[in-house]
Formats: structure tokens, C-alpha cells, sequence
């Protein structure tokens, strides 16, 4: 098979390349990788020595992709099945990237220092992780004001983020109650046939989760 995918099934970055792959109906292959494992981590660090996943690699061009956006406009451009997943309209495909940042960086970003802290004993609150949690949702719920999906007028990029960052991000600062279009949204969101297939696969590694007591029973059920 020409790709293959360097991951972890219960990582949030690798669930939105693979959620992106999925919408593509793209054929790869699955390295999984335990970074607790030094064979593991010596072959990943051969791919892209910052032994950081998901990293894709392309057989066929002789290439490795590495980097969570820049991996779905590479399949955008070469191994595009599905429809796009940034539109070719460039002032749309501006506001699919930048929403695409902002789920990585001001919803990944203060979800994972939250999970770390816990993983590694941090000191200190949590406070400022929390309150940007909270004032993401907040901006979250006016982006979707009269959309379906948050960036443009289909699923797109920003999508794939989206799932994932909620996903996590809701184990630990519930949605606050005054927005419904964000709670919505994310219903939809874990509708997505591809990212039921992402949570279906999550499932059975869902204990090695820090948090996975708040994991919703739904999810870890299945069916």
C-alpha cells in the first residue's frame, strides 16, 4: 500500500488525520507506535526525529509528511476521494485554517497541559487552562450561529480538529450551558460516520485515558 500512518489509536492529533482519511475513503496502512517502547520510538525518530506521530508516510513519491494540517492538505492535493477538506476558494479556505488553529491551539493546547498534569504530578492550578477552555467554547458557539459545520458550508479541516479537541476537551470543562449551537454542533460531530469509526477504534484503549472515568458511558459502550 502506497501510505502508511504512523499513530496511536488514542491520541488526539492522530484522530484527525484519521478522521480526514476516513472521509477520503483513502487505503493505508497503521503503524502503531508505543512511544514507551524504544524499538518504537527509534523507528519513528528515523521517520521524523522529533519522535512526534501522526506522521504519514507516502511510499509511492518517496516522502514523509509529517504535521496534523499539513498531512490533510497533502491528502487534499494527491489522495483527494471524498470531497475536499479545504476549499479551493481561498478566502474559505482562510477561515477553515484558521479555525483549524484555533481547535489546535486554544483547544488541544490547554486540554493537553491539563492531561499532562496529571500524567506527570504537575504543581500549580489549572486554572488559566481552564478559563481558556471556557472562553474557547464561548467563541465556538457564536462561530456557529446560523452554520452546520464550523469553517465554511460543508465538513471540512477544521472539522477533523474539531472532533478530537471536543472530545477530550468536554472530559474535563463540561460545555457551559449557555450554548446549545456548540453542544449541537458536537453531536453532529460524533454522528460523522468517520468519526464513529475513529471513537470505535479509540475504545479499547480509552483506559490508558487519565481522565477516562469521564469519559461519557456512551462512548465507551459503543454500538
Amino acid at each position: 500500500m502506497a501510505l502508511t500512518l504512523y499513530y496511536h489509536p488514542l491520541a488526539s492529533y492522530c484522530h484527525k488525520v484519521l478522521i480526514a482519511l476516513y472521509e477520503h475513503g483513502v487505503a493505508f496502512d497503521k503503524r502503531l507506535i508505543d512511544l514507551g517502547d524504544p524499538a518504537d520510538r527509534a523507528e519513528l525518530g528515523a521517520v521524523w526525529p522529533l519522535v512526534k506521530f501522526p506522521v504519514l508516510r507516502d511510499q509511492a513519491r518517496g516522502r514523509d509528511v509529517p504535521e496534523t494540517s499539513i498531512i490533510i492538505e497533502y491528502l487534499d492535493h494527491y489522495y483527494a476521494g471524498g470531497r475536499a477538506m479545504i476549499p479551493a476558494d481561498w478566502d474559505a479556505a482562510l477561515e477553515v485554517r484558521l479555525w483549524d488553529r484555533f481547535f489546535d491551539n486554544h483547544v488541544q493546547g490547554p486540554m493537553q497541559a491539563i492531561v499532562a498534569h496529571r500524567l506527570f504530578g504537575g504543581s500549580g492550578t489549572l486554572d488559566k487552562e481552564h478559563a481558556a477552555l471556557a472562553a474557547a467554547y464561548h467563541m465556538i458557539e457564536r462561530q456557529l450561529a446560523a452554520r452546520e459545520w464550523v469553517a465554511g458550508d460543508g465538513f471540512g479541516m477544521a472539522d477533523c480538529a474539531a472532533a478530537p479537541a471536543l472530545f477530550y476537551a468536554f472530559t474535563l470543562e463540561a460545555p457551559p450551558a449557555d450554548a446549545p449551537r456548540l453542544a449541537a454542533y458536537f453531536e453532529r460531530l460524533m454522528a460523522r460516520p468517520s468519526v464513529r469509526r475513529v471513537i470505535d477504534e479509540a475504545r479499547p484503549y480509552f483506559h490508558m485515558y487519565p481522565f477516562k472515568e469521564a469519559i461519557p458511558q456512551r462512548f465507551m459502550e459503543g454500538g
